[in-house]
């Protein structure tokens, strides 16, 4: 049965696994993915401190998102699914939640994106818009887009 919970800390090394292996997927050099493993890892700390839920089916994880709430402004730290998840509608149905019920109940009205060119048009497809490209964290000189979605109170 298809479920949307909150993750546990004890969750961390599961999403870490799932946000390389998703990563991954598009293909990156080995270089690249270290540093993505060690700049990305999802942490004990952060999930007990921010908004981070699991879409899961018979105790199988199939993503995750990790939201990170401030008194500036809000960002979608963590949004990844399992590779062979891709396409199957997992990643609206988080998305749906993440900005129905979370984004709703905590009063977010905008969430800024900062992610890959390949998952950009996931994005501008449920309503996101480009706020031009900033530079990534892996990779000196690699421009990569930056998004805004208004949520709808």
């Amino acid at each position: 049965m298809l479920n949307i919970r909150r993750a546990t800390a004890c969750d961390w090394q599961l999403l870490s696994d799932i946000a390389y292996k998703s990563e991954a997927y598009w293909g990156y050099n080995s270089d690249y993915m270290e540093k993505f493993k060690s700049m990305y890892q999802v942490t004990e700390e952060f999930i007990s401190h921010n908004e981070t839920y699991v879409i899961e089916d018979h105790c199988s994880v199939f993503g995750f998102y990790g939201l990170l709430v401030n008194d500036k402004d809000s960002s979608l730290e963590y949004f990844f699914i399992e590779p062979q998840s891709i396409g199957k509608g997992y990643g609206k149905l988080l998305w749906n939640h993440l900005v129905n019920i979370t984004c709703k109940s905590l009063g977010v009205h905008e969430l800024v994106i900062v992610t890959s060119p390949q998952a950009k048009d996931f994005y501008i497809k449920l309503g996101a818009n480009s706020l031009g490209e900033v530079e990534s964290l892996l990779k000196k000189g690699r421009m990569i887009p930056q998004l805004s979605y208004k949520v709808h109170n």
